[in-house]
């Protein structure tokens, strides 16, 4: 304060301030940053359609909050994902007497209308879209249904290949095929025969078996 009784004050400039402001405040990671963006894609080269999956809802807000959590699970994967495609809704009405008797004209309308989300996954390994549809399912959120449909693609010549793996699965299944229903095997039965024949064991019997 001067002679006069004037303040001089610094003046005050808003914009300054704000920068200040924002220069203290830490900056939010990328990864949280994100969540408040649309969610990455990455681009098919090759367009194979790999799995398509169809999510069903009788809420707007879960089937479209699961869908973005879907594309971005698969954007981490490396898995090229299409979607969310809205599809057609399902609706179904029904019609209730409210009583009987007299006053059965008395009748009341029901309705449900199911949502339904389509997200496509094009170029994607079989192992990769698999640890997709695992972390989806552990992950599900409440009131959303999935459908997967999963394409995998073979070489020419794998029917010989089918027709060898099923001879070499028939032989490892035959000796479990043989004792189904019991749950022991040959090795079981010999192991018991040797254990009473045992000294031990034909002490406390009244007779020995060696003649069965």
């Amino acid at each position: 304060m001067d002679q006069t009784g004037t303040c001089d004050y610094p003046p005050n400039d808003p914009e300054k301030s704000i920068s200040s402001n924002q220069e203290e405040l830490p900056r939010m990671p990328r990864s949280v940053q994100a969540v408040y963006l649309k969610p990455l894609k990455r681009k098919a080269r090759y367009g194979i359609p790999s799995c398509d999956l169809q999510l069903r809802s009788y809420n707007v807000r879960n089937v479209e909050f699961f869908a973005d959590f879907a594309l971005r699970a698969a954007y981490y994967l490396h898995l090229p994902a299409i979607g969310p495609i809205p599809l057609p809704r399902i609706t179904e009405r029904w019609t209730v007497p409210r009583s009987n008797f007299v006053n059965k004209k008395s009748q009341e309308n029901f309705e449900r209308i199911t949502l339904r989300r389509l997200v496509q996954i094009h170029d994607g390994h079989p192992e990769a879209v698999e640890i997709w549809l695992a972390f989806l399912r552990k992950h599900a959120y409440y009131g959303i249904g999935m459908k997967a449909n999963v394409w995998q693609h073979e070489s020419l010549g794998v029917g010989k290949t089918m027709d060898v793996s099923l001879e070499n699965i028939k032989k490892a299944l035959e000796p479990r095929w043989a004792h189904f229903g019991r749950r022991k095997n040959l090795e079981t039965s010999e192991r018991v025969y040797e254990m009473m024949n045992q000294e031990t064991f034909q002490k406390t019997s009244d007779a020995p078996l060696s003649g069965l």
